[in-house]
């Protein structure tokens, strides 16, 4: 009898081990998080929750430059949240780029010079951009950074824009480095 209390012990003591591991990383695990240049600039997706606490605490970020659309504000009440959190903490900047439309998803002069004025300001450092899922807009900025502000190549550049989006860029992209370059 006590070989099958044991037997029925041992799955439910893994499943609730392997829930528990879960929802820890989870808890300390912020998407799609990058440093692109430690104690200045870090990427990531949507910070949640407790997400704001380690990005405040551990990372020190001054600056949260948010690259969602207004639209994208009614998903999941994530803007309320994000506001509430930062609130009398950080700076917080919005610099909304297009999710969908590739002739529109590359920030303009206008949005880059926002930015790199940002970048530049002392008291901005550590910038954390993030958008939806933390991959294309954010590598994005992160490039113009790279080139404008610290003369990076474009072969360098592109390295450390795959590196963050997990994706070769496109073609659009590529143009778009090399433009930043000249």
């Amino acid at each position: 009898m006590n070989n099958k209390k044991q037997f029925f012990k041992t799955p439910a003591l893994i499943a609730f081990l392997v829930i528990a591991a879960i929802c820890l990383v989870r808890h300390f695990h912020i998407k799609n998080f990058h440093e692109v240049a430690p104690g200045v600039l870090y990427t990531s997706g949507q910070p949640r929750g407790m997400d704001y606490t380690r990005l405040l605490y551990k990372y020190h970020i001054a600056t949260i430059v948010n690259l969602r659309q207004a639209a994208e504000h009614r998903e999941d009440n994530w803007y309320n949240e994000e506001k509430t959190w930062v609130r009398d903490k950080v700076n917080y900047v919005e610099l909304p780029m297009e999710k969908h439309n590739p002739d529109k998803a590359l920030p303009d002069k206008k949005t880059q010079k926002k930015f790199l004025e940002i970048m530049a300001d002392k008291n901005n450092l550590p910038v954390l951009i993030h958008s939806n899922s933390g991959r294309k807009r954010v590598s994005i900025f992160a490039a113009v950074w790279l080139v404008k502000a610290h003369g990076y190549t474009v072969e360098k550049t592109i390295g450390i824009v795959e590196k963050i989006k997990k994706k070769p860029v496109t073609k659009a992209e590529k143009q778009f480095i090399q433009a930043l370059a000249q």
